[in-house]
Order: C-alpha cells, then sequence, then structure tokens
C-alpha cells in the first residue's frame, strides 16, 4: 500500500514539470521539480523506497525529454546516493542538507547533461552553459526546495506514520 503513492506522486510531477515548471525559466536555465522533489523525499528519515522512486522518474524524464534516456536515470541515482549520504552525515539540518543535495544534483545532472550532448555532437561553450543554464537552474531549483521539502516531509509522515505509545 505504501509503494501505491509513488506512481500518481511521479507521474504529477513529470507533468507539472513538463507542462509548467519548465516553462518558468530565468536566462535558459529551468527549474526541475523531479529533481527536487526526488531530494526531498530521499532526505526523509522514514522513507525507504527512494531507490524505487529514483529508478521510476529516470525512466519516466527519460521518456518524456529530449535527452538520451540514461542522463536523468544515472542523475536520479545519483542524486538519491547523495541524500541518503548527506541524510546520515548532516542528520540536524535537514534544509541544509536538501540545498546541498539540490546543489551537487542541478550541477551533476547539467554536467552530465552536456557531456551525452558533446558525444552524440552538439559542441556547447562550457561557459555558456553553466553561465546561461546551470547557474539560473540551481537558482530556481533552491527556490523549489523548502516547499519540496515541506510537501515531501508531510506526505512522508502520512505514508509511513509513526506508531504511537499508550
Amino acid at each position: 500500500m505504501r509503494n501505491l503513492v509513488a506512481a500518481p506522486v511521479i507521474i504529477l510531477a513529470v507533468i507539472l514539470q513538463s507542462a509548467i515548471v519548465s516553462r518558468i525559466t530565468l536566462l535558459s536555465g529551468a527549474a526541475d521539480l523531479p529533481l527536487v522533489m526526488l531530494a526531498a523525499w530521499a532526505l526523509q528519515d522514514e522513507v525507504e523506497t527512494a531507490w524505487h522512486w529514483a529508478v521510476g522518474v529516470g525512466i519516466l524524464v527519460g521518456f518524456v525529454s529530449g535527452i538520451h534516456w540514461s542522463v536523468p536515470l544515472l542523475s536520479y541515482l545519483t542524486i538519491v546516493f547523495f541524500a541518503q549520504l548527506f541524510q546520515r552525515r548532516v542528520w540536524q539540518a535537514p534544509l541544509l542538507a536538501m540545498f546541498s543535495v539540490t546543489f551537487l544534483g542541478t550541477i551533476g545532472m547539467n554536467v552530465f547533461s552536456l557531456m551525452v550532448l558533446r558525444v552524440v555532437g552538439i559542441s556547447l561553450s562550457w561557459s555558456d552553459v553553466l553561465g546561461l543554464v546551470t547557474l539560473p537552474s540551481i537558482l530556481l531549483n533552491m527556490l523549489l526546495a523548502i516547499p519540496a521539502y515541506a510537501v515531501m516531509r508531510d506526505l512522508a509522515r502520512w505514508v509511513y506514520p509513526t506508531p504511537e505509545v499508550e
């Protein structure tokens, strides 16, 4: 039953990303709602299914995006790895961990996308990509980080309720 909540949340996040969030740009950068949502979900203490969510989000984003399917899949798996690493290390500051995972995930995903595009034959300037895409994307993802963390925290508390002691 707990795993059934993943499908509608993942589908809704990808639909919102492709229909609304990707249209809100700063320079040439756009926020990545599935990335921020996945980072927030993986940072919750009681969550056991973050890897499943990463695979689901990666496959779905790979299906709807124009880049090779392996880029979002591997990027989102890396984001869950970083989130779980930070969850163990920075346990008293969850928002600091959220900002760190969002920052590293955005940079990692943009660099990996650029490398794949270069292998395919599309040559882009590193400085242009960094200044016009990556940095604005980081800013927009950071703006989404706090509300996404709050929503995913509430969802995790609803899906994984703490047992009441009598």
